[in-house]
């Protein structure tokens, strides 16, 4: 049968036996969130918390193994984002969510700062646009300071000036995680991992999911979707927050207005850590001024004191439907890509020394936009875009999505499942 959670899936889904009748049964469901990330996660709790009845779909074994569990676990302000746009509006409400949610719950968080440095001239233009933007943004506590203050705070950095933003901080991931999960299932919501919606269909105004076993999508090892699902689920409310298929799954919501749906990129970041560190050359969270795709090589540290550097930005194609939808991406580190890093670091960290980078991890950014190209903001879609009562699409939910999670959660559910 479907795989099934230690709560278990109980009635939305029958027993392979229904399965295996060579049609797919059609079941009813009154709310499915595609996609245990932590978006889709914190929309589950939100469901369940206001009584809805919810099931969410998981392709793989358990909750958020793709890019939730792939950055760099940091709280962001909300300085970078343009006014008015729904990444700053979410950033600045979910980071206060955040911070409150983990403070309540105990769960490993610090708000440790973060240095925006600025190591050429070119540059000091570009960190005064970023203070007023973050300023209209209501981002407090943002404050200009020399070069010499800042590296009096930090006696590793190099820079002629700085941003400090004293509301930045991290976050550990996995246990935020665990306790959304943790709290959707304590309200009710069941959760059905190796289980991927592979499309769907309108029937009038009601989306018919498509459903099968991942395995079984798995062993067609050809990049094709079987011809027919195993499940048919009728649900009242969809929240389509697949994350990197996101896109790719609408676009397989046969009767769906194709044009409403934006195209998808992949942007895949490398992260390396410093080996040996018994003392973090840093306190705070250090970045460059942005770059194209993302917010450059910083410096990120963990609750347990290692020091990252990452992400860069690699643009990938080539990468088909199926394996998009399996999370097939090459997610290794080669350590040659160290040779670029070095001097990406060393403009604001010149002690940085040779062979003190190790491979670390990387993760798979889902954009909406193509290089070279403005950066997109977040894409929310509902009964008003596309015409179908219930359906929530998520698209393009990169950075700033792990602190905005809680606020797209609010978000959504208020303005359309209510």
């Amino acid at each position: 049968m479907l795989a099934r959670s230690a709560v278990g899936v109980r009635g939305a889904l029958k027993t392979a036996a229904k399965l295996a009748r060579g049609f797919a049964s059609v079941e009813q469901a009154d709310c499915v969130v595609i996609g245990a990330g932590v978006v889709g996660l914190a929309v589950a709790r939100r469901l369940a918390q206001g009584g809805r009845d919810v099931l969410v779909l998981e392709s793989a074994p358990t909750f958020g193994t793709g890019t939730s569990s792939r950055n760099s676990e940091v709280v962001h302000a909300g300085i970078y984002y343009p006014p008015d746009s729904l990444k700053a509006a979410f950033c600045v409400r979910g980071r206060e969510l955040l911070y409150e949610y983990c403070s309540e719950r105990e769960i490993p968080h610090g708000q440790i700062g973060k240095l925006i440095v600025a190591t050429g001239p070119s540059e000091v233009p570009k960190l005064s646009n970023l203070m007023d933007r973050g300023a209209r943004n209501g981002v407090d506590g943002l404050r200009m300071m020399d070069g010499a203050e800042a590296m009096r705070m930090e006696p590793e950095l190099q820079c002629l000036k700085a941003l400090f933003s004293p509301v930045s901080g991290i976050v550990d991931t996995h246990s935020l995680m665990l306790s959304l999960v943790g709290e959707a299932e304590n309200h009710g919501a069941m959760f059905s991992y190796n289980t991927t919606v592979v499309g769907g269909h309108l029937e009038g105004i009601s989306m018919h999911l498509h459903v099968c076993e991942t395995k079984n999508l798995d062993e067609h090892g050809n990049g094709q979707f079987p011809l027919q699902p195993e499940l048919e689920l009728v649900p009242k409310v969809v929240v389509n927050s697949a994350g990197l298929s996101a896109p790719l799954l609408a676009k397989r919501f046969h009767g769906l207005n194709g044009q409403v749906i934006p195209p998808a990129y992949f942007a895949r970041g490398h992260y390396f850590t410093l080996a040996n560190t018994k003392n973090p050359p840093f306190q705070h969270l250090i970045y460059p001024i942005p770059e194209d795709g993302g917010l450059g090589v910083h410096v990120t540290l963990d609750l347990n004191g290692q020091v990252k550097f990452g992400p860069d930005v690699e643009w990938i194609n080539g990468v088909d439907d199926v394996s998009s939808f399996l999370n097939r991406f090459d997610y290794s580190v080669s350590a040659s890509h160290a040779e670029r890093f070095y001097p990406a670091i060393r403009k604001y960290y010149p002690n940085l020394k040779d062979g003190s980078l190790e491979p670390g991890y990387s993760g798979i950014r889902p954009k909406l936009s193509a290089p070279q190209q403005p950066t997109s903001d977040f894409v929310v879609q509902g009964e008003e875009t596309h015409g179908v009562p219930g359906l929530v699409n998520l698209f393009g939910i990169e950075s700033p999505g792990l602190t905005s999670s809680m606020a797209i959660a609010e978000h959504v559910v208020a303005k359309f499942l209510t």
